[in-house]
């Protein structure tokens, strides 16, 4: 295929692989009467996704530089292919967990490889556009989108067929094999010849540690948000709002997910400042009105409160990702998105665990209020650091 046609291949093998990441969400509360088991033990099984993702970033996800972006692609849709068979076949709570960790190695090869890739395939068909934000939107449009799709779908399936945890499963297996087909046909963008230097692992360019540092930051607090709603969100509406339907539960994550891509895709033509000072605002703003939702139950201002702060996530992920890459040496620039999904991963699993530790000895009103300050606050401080090392940086 040429470097366009490969350009969407990529992206919809991006897109697909996220949206298993997240489709077992609405699907929550159906394993645990499948399993007998409670909430803490479902923010584990989600956790153990962040577990395998951060093991695929840290020690694989910089190999694309070096090997190839293909080469890495491939073996993630072929290791996200295994894990929707393990889910769909091993039926118990330790099939869940294998599954899950080979789904989250799977996320650790694919991100930062596909984000680089999209770019490599789109600069080498458009020469001339080197400088063109579209490979970054389609990036984020895949990345977030299949965020938000897995839920839906998942929802949709329990809500009307029969066997809603297999057939969920079998259906994304098949569609990797499609996605694994598309991969394969796509070009190869690194030189992989003997006489290539060899890039470093993870390089960033003199004095951008600082930049580096506030980018990860962005980056953990934004998934904090993601990882929340996307644990424990259908056990929050069964319990305080009472609604137990699955396809609500998906609902909330695919409005939360396209709220946040769209906000980017709007942000992306005002730049930088822009996008960060919009996230700054929406982001406290969505996490205040999540938790006034568990004071006034009424779903409209759940799933309102959600956009929200999905909309500030997404525009706080956008500033932390565009500063990573600036923070990056070229040679480097999958290595270094590797470490930084790696924070965004580490805060969509680590705070999730402590909420559901917390709301064991505390009612869920009191700890959301004090989760929305806590990452409200590190939201504020994060941007604040990354806009002023971003223009210290760039002198």
């Amino acid at each position: 295929m040429s470097h366009g046609v490969g350009f969407w291949f990529a992206a919809i093998s991006f897109a697909v692989l996220m949206a298993f990441g997240t489709a077992p969400v609405p699907l929550w509360p159906l394993y645990e009467q499948r399993d007998g088991f409670g909430a803490t033990t479902v923010t584990v099984a989600f956790a153990i996704l962040v577990v395998g993702a951060s093991a695929g970033f840290v020690v694989l996800g910089h190999l694309s530089d070096h090997l190839g972006r293909r080469r890495v692609v491939v073996p993630a849709l072929g290791v996200a292919l295994v894990a929707a068979l393990v889910l769909a076949f091993w039926t118990d709570l330790a099939g869940l967990l294998a599954g899950r960790l080979l789904n989250g190695v799977a996320i650790g090869l694919m991100a930062s490889t596909a984000t680089a890739y999209l770019h490599d395939l789109y600069r080498q068909e458009h020469p001339d556009r080197a400088r063109s934000r579209l490979p970054g939107l389609v990036a984020t449009t895949a990345n977030l989108g299949g965020l938000a799709l897995g839920p839906l779908i998942a929802g949709m399936i329990a809500r009307w067929a029969p066997h809603p945890l297999t057939v969920t499963q079998v259906g994304f297996a098949a569609a990797m094999a499609l996605c694994l087909v598309m991969a394969v046909s796509t070009p190869e963008t690194v030189d992989r010849r003997a006489g290539a230097a060899r890039p470093r692992r993870f390089a960033l360019r003199p004095g951008a540690g600082a930049l580096f540092g506030s980018a990860s930051a962005l980056g953990f607090f934004s998934f904090a948000l993601f990882g929340l709603v996307s644990s424990l969100g259908a056990i929050i509406l069964r319990s305080s709002l009472g609604i137990s339907s699955p396809l609500v539960a998906g609902v909330a994550p695919f409005a939360m997910f396209i709220a946040s891509a769209v906000a980017q895709l709007v942000l992306g033509r005002f730049g930088a400042a822009a996008t960060a000072a919009v996230g700054t605002i929406a982001f406290p703003l969505g996490l205040g009105l999540a938790a006034l939702s568990l004071y006034e139950p009424a779903l409209w201002l759940f799933l309102l409160a959600v956009s929200v702060a999905g909309a500030g996530a997404g525009a706080l992920f956008k500033t932390g990702i565009t500063r990573a890459g600036e923070s990056a040496v070229d040679s480097s620039r999958a290595g270094v998105l590797a470490v930084y999904f790696v924070a965004g991963y580490v805060g969509m699993g680590l705070p999730s665990i402590l909420f559901s530790l917390v709301v064991k000895h505390v009612a869920v009103g009191p700890a959301m209020i004090g989760f929305s300050a806590v990452l409200s606050a590190g939201a504020v401080i994060a941007v604040t650091l990354a806009q002023r090392t971003g223009s210290h940086s760039n002198r």
